[in-house]
């Protein structure tokens, strides 16, 4: 408790450090001039005007304040004829007030009303249409972004700042008035400041883009025009000036809610009770948002609500290593782009991953722990109670953007009964706190970033579960930095992160992070290494690992031709799963791609990329795990139809993960092939296609196609089916380990493969209604079937060899039940009943599930909205490889069903 507390005041301190360091103008005669292709372009710039009267948000630009003010106008074409003037004209003015931004946007159109192109849909969703979009780098610091967006339907999106991109999450309170006339179409919106984040300096000026998209000629032009061989971004951007801002007013926003559900209870193997066993009630909590300063923000929650509306979808997964989901929780997703770290960027790359550091599903996560003595209706809860958290987010008067995020979750108990048949319980989560630090810092006209972060993990355990104890680390910390160097006009780009990583526990513990799938420290043919500094060697005795990670790309990201080389490495003791996501250590990976652009449209193609590359991978001790060689080849052709394929051949090499804490051994190579190609999404029917292909050298084979249907009968209403069937054909599955003294071959160890089939068939169903801007329903459905089927079971003759020995059938047996169906196999390998056998059950399987959601989600006034949320779930599973569509999709259906309902109503009070 002791060190709980002085890591936690050390890492405050931190954050303490890094905060305190911390009128009408008349139509022009001439077409604008277009710089020469490749000079300099000036940037353009306008004025915002005080407010002199008041402006209805009506839509009309009538309003006596918009003709005094200068408008922006002269847009340049980025698509279809990049460079060249608008063929549409686009006039956009300023106002300003004490409280707030005015825009007047007039989109002109050649064919008045008819040619406007517009579709109702929910905020910040999928929207098809005309569209004006403002870019705002309000620090002018070249970094920057927050978005806002709206189309002829009155339909908003927007998005915050959070370098180096936008974060879709932020929904601040702001209003707009769309209407289409005989010129065209117009907005009017209000943009108060106490939504905005900017300097404190009396004068402001804001870096500024906007983009306009006129569906009908699928045009899109731009204010502040770069080529589209450039680097584009808020260094290239236009400048909103001469806006006085009055200081700003510190103030909360609050937002209550109340959350009823009705769901049915569970046991811990996920069985649902019977239909009259299930959990309601109401809940209480409530959101805080109060304004520090003029740019930092605190966000509190108490009792958060952390349900999530949208269902993660299925999946099977046969390897070693955990399924990644994305955070669909709006208290994480919101300003989620300022704790990212580890910036991981390339043309063309497959296999490797980011430096994360923070994956915040692990707060509130599923419980680790199990009950220590024998357990029988056990009834555990589902996720871990978030008690509170808070984050404050923005920048500093000196520059510096800063993030930090601290989460308390709750002990959780699980209950079963015990041999006597008496009911106990156990702690299976200890009481946890989760701590986040970010600071970042953008100089040189927005060519150089600076980054920080630091992460921590403690944990008070009660004194009733000892393996809880053994099994988790009691804290783990993290720490690194990152940046970002541009030059050469921001040709070139040198971007990078390095991180440490430190966990602490018993010895069980660590010697478990040691054998997990991440590194296999246990493998009998690892080189051996003394522990130092950073772990790398293999010692159930240790009580704290350490390790390295690192991350370096060098690209020229700019003109026609393009190139890059990367490194990514990660040291046999990194480990940060307990606040991020970690699939696997022991690796330095490499990577080179160069790519040829063809921007100007020819009578086929309206752009095209070219790509070959390579990349390999080795462990530490030099192993070669991955090598692959590329080509691909993606664009636009004429018709507006999107194409995308390439090929990746894949050598024969060494494979550490295939048998899972056993000897290296070799891995077949083999080729995949994949395209993809979509029809002009400004289509009423819109088609896509993804078919794929693979062969292995052993004979290992798969093939899949993927297709994607969106209708949109009505401009209010969207559908989409995306159907998926896949069949995958391995030599090389793993089934079971086990310790043989008589397997002399292979270290001991008699591990067991088998070829696998396994087909999987899925049904992904969307339907978006949407009434108003503010009133939508969404509907949800994947019907999911998968099945493996397992024969020809064999192991490796030795190790780092490619040979395989197929068990005979006097080597390997059927165990069958009294229907007659098989329930395992018992392995004899030598034959010889003396020496023992080994027993491991059938693994084929049957795996059916039905899931889908309903969601009706009215913003019945500004900030404040009311969910009604209907989720259901069908699951059922069998030990059956062979794929009947027939029987299983009667299965499936026939599966018993299990409703959740949920009610959420909010309340914004803020100004």
């Amino acid at each position: 408790m002791e060190q709980m507390k002085i890591g936690r005041v050390a890492l405050l301190a931190l954050a303490a450090v890094a905060v305190a360091a911390a009128t009408t103008v008349p139509a022009q005669a001439q077409p604008p001039q277009v710089p020469a292709r490749g000079a300099p372009a000036p940037r353009p710039a306008v004025s915002a005007t005080p407010i002199a009267g008041s402006v209805t948000l009506d839509g009309i630009l009538d309003d006596a304040v918009w003709s005094g003010a200068p408008a922006a106008t002269d847009f340049i074409q980025f698509e279809p004829d990049n460079g060249r003037p608008a063929t549409q004209r686009t006039e956009v003015r300023f106002v300003y007030g004490t409280d707030a931004l005015y825009i007047a946007a007039r989109m002109y159109d050649t064919e008045g009303a008819a040619g406007v192109r517009t579709q109702l849909a929910r905020r910040d969703g999928q929207s098809d249409g005309d569209n004006i979009l403002f870019v705002l780098d309000t620090y002018h610091d070249h970094s920057g972004r927050t978005m806002v967006k709206v189309n002829p339907s009155g339909v908003k999106f927007d998005a915050g700042q959070a370098s180096p991109f936008a974060d879709p999450s932020w929904d601040p309170i702001w209003e707009v008035a769309t209407k289409i006339d005989s010129l065209g179409w117009t907005a009017e919106m209000r943009l108060p400041f106490s939504q905005l984040r900017f300097p404190r300096d009396s004068v402001q000026t804001w870096g500024m883009q906007i983009w306009r998209y006129e569906q009908r000629l699928n045009e899109t032009s731009m204010w502040a025009h770069w080529d589209r061989n450039e680097n584009g971004g808020p260094q290239l951007f236009g400048h909103l000036e001469n806006m006085r801002v009055p200081p700003r007013q510190l103030g909360v926003e609050l937002m209550p809610y109340a959350v009823g559900s009705n769901s049915p209870a569970r046991f811990s193997t996920g069985q649902a009770l019977g239909a009259e066993d299930r959990t309601s009630g109401w809940r209480l909590g409530g959101d805080m948002k109060a304004l520090l300063s003029s740019s930092l923000t605190l966000d509190a929650t108490f009792n958060p609500d952390f349900g999530q509306v949208e269902v993660d979808p299925a999946v099977v997964n046969l390897s070693a290593f955990e399924t990644f989901f994305p955070e669909k929780r709006p208290f994480f997703v919101e300003g989620s782009g300022l704790f990212g770290f580890g910036s991981f960027n390339c043309f063309f790359c497959s296999n490797s991953s980011s430096l994360s550091l923070f994956y915040s599903r692990r707060i509130g996560r599923q419980p680790q722990g199990g009950m220590t003595a024998f357990a029988d209706n056990v009834d555990r809860p589902d996720n871990t109670t978030i008690l509170g958290a808070a984050k404050v987010t923005g920048r500093t008067s000196s520059g510096y953007q800063i993030g930090i995020l601290n989460a308390l979750t709750a002990s959780e108990r699980a209950f079963a009964d015990d041999v006597l048949g008496d009911r106990y319980s156990q702690e299976v989560e200890p009481l946890t706190n989760y701590f986040v630090g970010r600071v970042k810092r953008t100089m040189n006209g927005g060519n150089l970033t600076l980054g920080s972060m630091v992460t921590s993990v403690a944990r008070r355990f009660g004194n009733d579960n000892p393996s809880l104890e053994a099994s988790i680390p009691h804290h783990a910390e993290a720490a690194g930095l990152d940046w970002d160097v541009q030059w050469g006009n921001r040709t070139f780009n040198f971007m990078g992160s390095v991180a440490m990583s430190q966990v602490n526990g018993d010895t069980a513990t660590v010697r478990r992070l040691q054998q997990s799938s991440a590194r296999y420290f246990q493998r009998p043919d690892r080189e051996e290494r003394s522990n130092g500094l950073l772990t790398g060697g293999y010692d159930p005795t240790l009580t704290t690992m350490r390790g390295l990670a690192a991350y370096a790309r060098v690209a020229k990201q700019q003109g026609n031709w393009l190139w890059e080389g990367a490194t990514n490495l990660r040291t046999p003791g990194f480990e940060v799963n307990d606040l991020a996501f970690l699939q696997r250590a022991d690796y330095v990976w490499m990577n080179t791609n160069v790519m040829r652009a063809f921007n100007e449209p020819t009578s086929w193609y309206r752009n095209l990329n070219l790509l070959a590359g390579i990349q390999q991978q080795v462990n530490f001790d030099g192993d070669l795990t991955d090598r692959q060689w590329r080509v691909s080849a993606n664009g636009q052709l004429a018709n507006f139809w999107n194409v995308n394929s390439f090929i990746i051949v894949k050598p024969t090499t060494d494979d550490d993960r295939l048998t899972r804490g056993g000897p290296v051994v070799r891995s077949y190579g083999w080729w995949y092939s994949q395209g993809n190609i979509s029809t002009d999404n400004r289509k009423r029917v819109v088609l896509g296609l993804r078919p794929s292909i693979s062969q292995g050298k052993e004979g290992g084979r798969s093939h899949s196609l993927r297709g994607d249907v969106t209708f949109k009968p009505a401009s209010n209403l969207l559908v989409s089916v995306a159907p998926g069937y896949s069949r995958d054909q391995s030599t090389a599955q793993f089934v079971r380990r086990f310790s043989d003294p008589t397997a002399t071959h292979f270290a001991n160890q008699r591990i067991v493969f088998s070829d696998i089939t396994q087909t999987t068939v899925s049904l992904d169903t969307r339907l978006a209604a949407t009434f108003t801007p503010t009133l939508t329903l969404e509907l949800f459905a994947q019907p999911f079937i998968a099945t493996g089927d397992y024969e020809n079971y064999k192991e490796f003759v030795r190790p780092r060899e490619l040979g395989k020995h197929v068990f005979d059938t006097r080597q390997i047996t059927e165990v069958r039940g009294r229907d007659g169906a098989v329930t395992g196999y018992t392995l004899d390998p030598d034959s010889d009943a003396a020496t023992g056998n080994f027993q491991f059950d059938n693994p084929d399987f049957n795996v059916r599930s039905l899931r889908g959601n309903a969601v009706l989600r009215w913003e019945y006034r500004p900030g404040s909205t009311l969910f009604l949320v209907w989720q259901q779930q069908r699951s059922a599973s069998a030990p059956i490889g062979e794929f009947d569509f027939s029987r299983d999709g009667d299965k499936l259906f026939g599966a018993r069903p299990e409703n959740t309902f949920l009610v959420k109503v909010s309340y914004w009070l803020g100004r």
